[in-house]
């Protein structure tokens, strides 16, 4: 068996297609199917579903490449491990970003190439909560950043980062008196865009809005922050945004950030890794910069 057979074999349950899969692999359509059917004859298993085209994994196949998925990873794992002890921590981090910690996150990236300089970090950001825990238990990615709830941190290393808080974004209107604070029950009654309802950020908007006993049927929905800003920016919509995007950019011209009162529940967004012994060096250097970059009350990460 060969580390580019399991190679193969992932990259076709991924693209669901022999000609993308071999694309991907730099590698011609018939040496991927060679390499696989020879996978298929060392391990006794049908593997591919075949008729004149690819038809999916077989429930065999299925089993054997979470393995496959395993391996590699375990053997990039143990390239960079050999690399850090060669030069120091060196590599690429993969990591998911919800769409509300796009901003946020740029902290705990400075803090970690500061610590590691030989370290690259790539973002996939604007995902959900869901699709970052299963890319995450994929080996899609190394890391995420999202909501700390209780079905994030059951089943992976939870570190947490902030607290998220929330500001109604509107069209500045000079004559109208600036407010130090608005209640969820009055943003209700604007217009509003917002993220869509699959996302954890926007459900979690949805139950600050029911706490205080209102509703937020928004007329726009996109998984971007920027394009909130861009929509409120025309004057006929408001939007929630995290206090962590005020931050970083301010108050844009021609926009008014007014703070909303403190929702009921607390919101925490940290950072996810899957629940391995051991981590790899790289995952465990992102680990530890995460540990000390801790903005919440309790200062300590999450153990589940």
């Amino acid at each position: 068996m060969q580390f580019r057979q399991l190679q193969y074999l992932v990259a076709l349950a991924r693209e669901q297609h022999f000609t993308r899969a071999a694309d991907a692999c730099d590698v011609s359509q018939p040496a991927l199917s060679e390499a696989i059917r020879r996978l298929e004859l060392e391990l006794e298993l049908p593997l591919i579903a075949r008729s004149h085209r690819f038809e999916g994994l077989t429930v065999e196949g299925e089993r054997i490449v979470r393995w496959a998925e395993r391996i590699l990873d375990s053997h990039a794992s143990l390239l960079h491990e050999a690399a850090s002890l060669r030069a120091g921590v060196t590599g690429t981090l993969r990591l998911g970003v919800i769409p509300t910690a796009s901003t946020a996150v740029a902290e705990l990236s400075g803090s970690l190439c500061t610590r590691y300089p030989l370290i690259t970090v790539s973002f996939d950001e604007d995902l959900s909560s869901v699709e970052i825990a299963a890319r995450l238990d994929r080996f899609e990615l190394d890391g995420g950043i999202t909501y700390l709830d209780d079905t994030v941190t059951e089943h992976h290393r939870a570190f947490p980062l902030y607290r998220e808080m929330y500001t109604l974004l509107t069209a500045d209107d000079p004559a109208q008196p600036r407010r130090e604070l608005i209640s969820w029950r009055e943003a209700s009654t604007l217009s509003m865009c917002a993220l869509p309802s699959v996302m954890r950020g926007r459900r979690i908007l949805d139950q600050n809005f029911a706490d205080d006993e209102c509703v937020c049927t928004p007329q726009i929905e996109t998984n971007s922050v920027a394009s909130l800003y861009a929509h409120v920016k025309t004057g006929k919509w408001a939007a929630v945004v995290p206090k962590t995007w005020t931050d970083v950019f301010g108050e844009p011209y021609g926009l008014r950030c007014t703070p909303l009162e403190e929702g009921r529940r607390p919101t925490i967004v940290g950072l996810i890794t899957r629940n391995d012994a051991p981590p790899s060096v790289l995952v465990a250097a992102l680990e530890a910069t995460a540990s000390m970059l801790d903005q919440t009350s309790s200062g300590e990460p999450i153990e589940r």
